[in-house]
């Protein structure tokens, strides 16, 4: 089968979307299958065979964060150019509702197209006025998964109708039996952190806020964050006692990701909201690192209710400090915690959550046709039609 995928954000910005179809699509390519992603990402960016750029990215705020996307009559060029081109027996677009490639490939396709939600949100404004927009696209849509139950209430509420629920998933062999970072501590206790630094629901100022009172009852404690953000900007705020504490490890790869997670005694996820799902836990759990997490409702279900992971009170840096430091005085808890959390990432292993998704291909493929282009009565459309007449992409 020769799939077409559409990611809305950046191909070089770390966050989950991108993981989910990076990993898709290399599930995919391991079954057998042809597989193209198109996404944002610069010209000159270092991108695999399998993926095809839409144009430069700009930021803007999206569902209380800020993503790099790409939007107008260029990218829709680049899109039309790119369906042409991959005569895909299946579209799969993600995070259609997003103002990026996603709602562009919707409107500039026609065949089997199927197309999964990630992102959790409440009603707005904004969004009720991107509905009757929206519902241009998303009429053409074959068959609709989510990623969490959230990911799913969300859809259900702001879109109607409702989709099949299928999670994201962790390539298992990735993590796990991977050397430490240099300077790894085996008799101290490291807590380790990954996220954008500068955005405030990712939670790291809370960690942050809860450092002293773990430093209390382990004076050796250290703090590995990882991501992007001014790392400068950050020191400064920091009390000299807390800042020695820190290491800031800036970006990284996905193997010094997988390095960082066996380095630590415990993964922290101090998310304040807006998370569908929590990808980064399972990655941590694929580590048999022990996993503390804020017990928003999207990682209650990741570590099954405190099964697979420990919870503390969401935004209650007071709670984080002392269940952080029962974790650190009890290594029999955490070794429980790291069985039952490979355990639990282990459900969510690619190769069956990918084989899952090519079910959903198949159900939307029985007639045998293709993707093709569809511009009829599309306002890009007749601007990219023009643009065609005229010698562009």
């Amino acid at each position: 089968m020769r799939v077409g995928i559409v990611c809305p954000y950046d191909w070089s910005t770390p966050g989950g979307v991108q993981v989910h179809v990076r990993d898709l699509a290399v599930a995919l390519l391991r079954l057998g299958h042809e597989v193209s992603v198109l996404a944002p990402a610069d010209d000159d960016s270092e991108l695999p065979d399998y993926v095809v750029s839409s144009g430069r990215p700009i930021s803007l705020s999206y569902n209380g964060s800020r993503a790099k996307v790409n939007f107008g009559p260029i990218a829709a060029r680049r899109v039309r150019k790119w369906l042409r081109e991959g005569d895909f027996d299946v579209l799969h677009i993600h995070e259609p509702m997003s103002p990026s490639v996603s709602v562009l490939s919707c409107w500039s396709a026609r065949g089997p197209m199927v197309a999964t939600w990630h992102s959790s949100m409440e009603r707005s404004r904004a969004l009720s006025a991107m509905y009757p927009l929206a519902q241009t696209a998303l009429e053409k849509v074959s068959a609709r998964m989510a990623v969490s139950e959230a990911a799913r209430q969300t859809l259900v509420e702001h879109m109607g109708g409702d989709a099949v629920l299928i999670p994201n998933g962790v390539d298992c062999s990735a993590f796990g039996g991977v050397e430490p970072l240099e300077g790894w501590m085996p008799d101290g206790a490291t807590l380790f952190f990954i996220g954008r630094m500068d955005e405030p629901r990712k939670g790291l100022q809370l960690l942050l806020e809860a450092l002293p009172a773990i430093a209390e009852q382990h004076p050796r404690v250290r703090l590995l964050v990882a991501g992007p953000g001014d790392i400068n900007d950050f020191r400064s705020r920091l009390a000299p006692d807390i800042d020695a504490r820190v290491e800031f490890l800036g970006l990284i790869s996905e193997e010094d990701k997988a390095r960082a997670f066996v380095s630590a005694d415990i993964y922290v996820a101090p998310n304040t909201g807006g998370e569908s799902f929590g990808i980064v836990l399972l990655e941590a759990m694929a580590s048999g690192t022990p996993v503390l997490a804020s017990d928003i409702e999207a990682f209650r279900q990741v570590v099954a209710d405190g099964t697979a992971g420990a919870l503390f009170a969401n935004e209650d840096a007071i709670d984080l400090a002392r269940v952080a430091s029962r974790l650190l005085h009890d290594a029999a808890e955490r070794a429980d915690l790291s069985v039952e959390g490979l355990r639990r990432a282990q459900e969510f292993d690619w190769q069956s959550v990918a084989s899952r998704v090519v079910e959903v291909y198949e159900s939307v493929t029985v007639t045998g046709e293709r993707v093709t282009e569809d511009l009829r009565g599309q306002v890009i459309g007749r601007l990219s039609r023009r643009d065609r007449d005229d010698g562009g992409e």
